[in-house]
């Protein structure tokens, strides 16, 4: 379609040169004539520039001598057909070229609303020049906008009949409105490459379209610009944010409809990438969290920036694990975390607040687009029964626990301000200790009130006494209160 729309104009050869600016004699003009004689020389060069094929400069001479008469028809005229021309170069420009040469420009439709604009200004001085409305529907034809492109054509030929390029533009459009037309009468449209990704080679799924007029899938494209913001095309430079740019609706309706079963399988396929399964957790390897502890990250990897927009899609949590330094290997307990607050950032990172959830054993792990995926058994302490007096001692050591730690909390309120320790001065934004009705969540939220070496996090998280965890924690808070630091 894009291909059709950039050829009308190279088969009207009549209105495919750009007007000369026509010496006026002396008096003939309101401008001085130093400042006329500026603007014809602009335009001689612009003119050149624009047979030469150097469509760049001709805007740039047309810019300027449009400066220096504003609302000049001809200047207008000009710059409008040098747009359109340099629409049409982008749309054909092979990928192979942007490779050495990436763009940094305007993207074709900008180009072509900018030659609409100023066949638009040329129309209010010369509404009975043909060539006028040959500009203006060539730019219509160029931003797929047929039906408005054919009554400006039409409007056209009431005002020259017998205009050959207007009728040779005409027949193009309507030899292709009536293509358009059989396709749809004769079914569904056929399934070519057309319609795929050109970074997975599948079928769109969620298509993309950027400024620069290439398609995607929206996952695909995000997991390009994770290492660099070009368009993997024709490599302009991209501004966009997944968070806020949005899918290319019609594309994406024309899939679903015509190719429903493949579609089915695209969306099963991308829902088994984000939604993973009770069992299975995408691993962000970092350091040891614990549950109900809190942690700030910023993640700018681009497999982990990835791994944050499936996880997104799906139930927000991941597992947080750490290398073991006794193995160098990947730690086999670890905790999963859910993702409270994500904030895209411009660059593409991700500032991220998580919160410990569930402990986990880890089964076995692999790589999936170069993060790992583990098969995790859900880890619990072994607790008393209700109503035993086991239960009924660990309910105590826990309330026992828990006013000592509203206790501490107070003091290290009072240190931090006094300033004589500026340690645990977050503590003054401290949420309330939680009731020690569940030991096991409680022994985690006391022990993350200090400061603990990665190792001492995972031995608490591979310890299955609650008790015990408790008696550690109240350990650390004396310990950190009298200044020093649990060997």
């Amino acid at each position: 379609m894009a291909e059709q729309s950039s050829s009308f104009s190279r088969n009207s050869t009549e209105f495919d040169d750009v007007e000369e600016f026509v010496w006026a004699s002396e008096g003939e003009t309101n401008m001085s004539w130093d400042r006329f004689g500026q603007v014809f020389d602009l335009m001689q060069k612009g003119n050149r520039a624009f047979r030469e094929g150097r469509i760049e400069d001709a805007i740039s001479y047309y810019y300027k001598a449009h400066n220096f008469k504003p609302g000049d028809p001809v200047i207008l005229s000009n710059r409008s057909a040098a747009f359109s021309r340099m629409c049409e170069l982008l749309k054909k420009r092979p990928a192979s070229t942007s490779e050495y040469k990436p763009l940094n420009g305007l993207d074709p439709t900008t180009h072509a609303e900018l030659a609409l604009k100023d066949a638009e200004k040329v129309m209010s001085y010369r509404s009975n020049s043909p060539k006028t409305y040959f500009l203006k529907a060539n730019a219509l034809i160029l931003l797929e906008q047929y039906e408005y492109a054919r009554d400006t054509l039409l409007s056209g030929l009431q005002v020259d009949p017998l205009s050959n390029p207007l009728q040779a533009c005409l027949r193009n459009l309507e030899n292709m409105s009536a293509g358009l037309v059989s396709r749809k009468r004769n079914g569904k449209p056929q399934r070519t490459d057309d319609f795929d990704c050109t970074l997975c080679l599948k079928l769109l799924y969620e298509p993309i379209t950027t400024p620069c007029g290439h398609s995607f899938c929206r996952s695909c494209l995000f997991q390009s610009m994770d290492h660099g913001n070009k368009c993997p095309m024709c490599r302009t430079v991209l501004f966009i944010n997944p968070k806020t740019y949005s899918l290319s609706v019609t594309l994406n309706n024309i899939i679903q409809k015509n190719f429903a079963e493949e579609y089915a399988e695209r969306k099963s396929e991308h829902e088994n990438l984000t939604n993973l399964g009770v069992d299975l957790l995408p691993l962000f390897v970092m350091d040891v969290i614990l549950p109900c502890q809190k942690l700030s990250l910023n993640i700018f990897e681009p497999r982990y920036r990835l791994m944050v927009r499936r996880i997104m899609e799906g139930n927000h949590r991941m597992g947080m694990a750490a290398i073991d330094s006794t193995t160098g290997a990947i730690a086999d307990l670890a905790c999963e975390v859910e993702i409270t607050e994500c904030e895209p950032l411009p660059d593409g990172r991700f500032y991220l607040e998580v919160e410990g959830r569930r402990r986990f054993h880890i089964l076995r792990s692999w790589d999936q687009d170069g993060y790992r995926i583990a098969e995790v058994e859900w880890v619990q302490d072994i607790s008393p029964q209700e109503g035993t007096r086991e239960r009924g001692d660990l309910q105590e050591v826990a309330s026992e626990a828990a006013e000592f730690a509203r206790s501490w909390i107070r003091r290290a309120k009072e240190a931090a301000r006094t300033g004589r320790r500026s340690r645990q001065i977050e503590l003054l934004q401290a949420e309330a200790v939680p009731i020690p009705q569940d030991p096991e969540r409680f022994s985690f939220w006391l022990v993350s009130l200090s400061s603990l070496r990665p190792s001492d996090k995972l031995e608490l998280l591979r310890l299955r006494d609650t008790k015990e965890r408790i008696q550690r924690g109240l350990i650390y808070l004396r310990a950190e209160e009298q200044g020093c630091r649990m060997q």
